[in-house]
């Protein structure tokens, strides 16, 4: 027998074992080219959209740059039309009508939110203390507090004037802007700080944000330091401090989206979580050639239970799908039935310096691509859609059809937590829904990290749903 010539048994564990794929690996070189090309538009989406109003007026200009056009509730729709619908500044929803009849062909919807964690200002917040003017704040999401201490913050936001006029906020982001800081304890006299649960080293009233240091030059006055923060808001932005009662302010990160690594096969950045599900979302429907009628859904709310008015259990995005059917003359009820849904948030990618918090037989690996969850929830499947394997092999089929490279997972081991998506409320519609995205490292963290492999595999993964 030669060298290499392959055993029977070799032969059958290669047809009939599975194994994860790299897809740096798989790749052909033009593709790795396609790879590495594609983040770059999505890392300069990250720079320019670190809040969800941010995302959402992005994604607007560039579904306008594609010929898209805003969509009014109730105006007649046709195959081939390219609209966009804006819900509240915070959310939106990018769709193109195929030519299928919606009856026997339902919609092609993927969702993603728009949202991440970050420290909101509070209404009330500012005040003067030791030499100090400070912002005080209400954490948003799910973080580990102690990360946003001692790292360089922009403020991003809204103010409604008392005249009514919207004010845009935006300072930290450029190299001659000034950033703004959460304080830390130093090390030397953190010794009861450090014997404390990680939870509880620094707690949520301690986030607050400094803002300014100089005194007003006016001996009559009491908080000079406050009045000189109040004093250039006035200039700039002709606030007064009680325009922080209408005013919906964020401290975000204020790092850029780099390459990671001497290969840059990696990009760190605030906001992968679910911002990489949500550019490739946009760009595929920007860029589909589809027969189905395809619905990019850009919401907000997720990290916080998707409640309110732009998140997704609002009724508004109910509406629109309605609205659509009825344009074009299809019932409801059996467009819901017919329609697919990719739920595509991202998921833990393993990490082998806490490889205690995983299963590594069905966690995701970096690098694998984009990585389906048939499940998720805590525990006992928990808050979890649970999709069917009908709708998966049926997302599997199409996938290998177009040679997408993908992996599956689950959120850590069973009794280690778990989380949620938007999955279970698309799927009380009655519209078959599955968990698809990016596996992260360091989620919710104020620097995340992906691979470029998983983003561009994401981005195909919707494609070859959409065809």
């Amino acid at each position: 027998m030669k060298e290499t010539e392959k055993t029977e048994g070799q032969k059958k564990q290669e047809a009939l074992s599975y194994k994860k794929k790299n897809y740096f690996e798989t790749a052909t070189d033009a593709e790795r080219k396609e790879m590495f090309a594609y983040a770059e538009g999505y890392k300069a989406f990250l720079n320019a959209a670190k809040t969800e109003r941010e995302a959402c007026e992005y994604a607007v200009n560039a579904a306008k740059e594609k010929g898209f056009t805003e969509y009014k509730p109730g105006e007649a729709l046709k195959a081939g039309d390219k609209k966009y619908f804006v819900n509240r500044g915070k959310s939106v929803v990018v769709f193109r009508v195929g030519k299928n009849n919606l009856e026997q062909d339902g919609l092609r919807i993927i969702v993603s939110h728009i949202d991440a964690p970050r420290v909101d200002i509070k209404q009330n917040p500012l005040y003067e203390d030791s030499g100090m003017c400070f912002l005080k704040t209400h954490y948003y999401g799910g973080i580990k507090k102690y990360q946003w201490t001692a790292i360089p913050l922009a403020l991003h936001g809204t103010v409604v004037l008392k005249d009514g006029t919207a004010v845009q906020i935006r300072v930290g982001e450029e190299a001659t802007d000034p950033v703004f800081y959460i304080n830390d304890l130093l090390p030397h006299l953190g010794g009861e700080q450090m014997t404390k649960p990680a939870a509880k080293v620094v707690t949520g009233e301690q986030l607050n944000i400094l803002v300014g240091g100089l005194p007003y030059p006016d001996k009559e006055v009491n908080e000079k330091i406050k009045l000189t923060v109040l004093d250039i808001l006035h200039e700039k932005y002709g606030m007064c401090e009680e325009d922080f009662l209408s005013a919906e302010l964020s401290a975000v990160p204020a790092f850029d989206a780099r390459d990671v690594g001497f290969d840059r096969a990696l990009i760190g950045a605030y906001g992968h979580d679910d911002r990489v599900c949500a550019y490739p979302a946009l760009t595929a429907v920007l860029n589909a050639n589809s027969n189905h009628t395809v619905l990019a859904m850009l919401v907000d709310k997720e990290e916080i239970g998707s409640e309110g008015t732009t998140g997704m259990q609002c009724k508004v995005y109910e509406d629109l799908m309605e609205d659509i059917s009825d344009a074009m003359g299809a019932n409801f009820r059996r467009v819901r039935a017919a329609s697919k849904c990719l739920s595509s948030d991202v998921t833990a990618a393993y990490d082998p310096n806490f490889a205690e918090a995983f299963e590594k037989m069905n966690a995701a690996m970096l690098s694998c691509g984009t990585c389906m969850c048939k499940f998720t929830g805590a525990r006992g499947k928990s808050g979890s859609n649970d999709a069917s394997a009908e709708f998966v092999g049926e997302i599997r089929k199409a996938f290998d059809r177009d040679g997408v490279v993908w992996q599956t997972s689950e959120l850590g081991k069973v009794d280690f937590g778990g989380g949620g998506t938007v999955a279970m409320f698309v799927a009380k519609l009655n519209i078959d829904t599955v968990d698809l995205g990016v596996p992260v490292i360091s989620m919710h963290a104020p620097y995340e990290l992906i691979s470029k492999a998983d983003l561009y595999s994401n981005y195909k993964a919707f494609l070859a749903f959409m065809k």
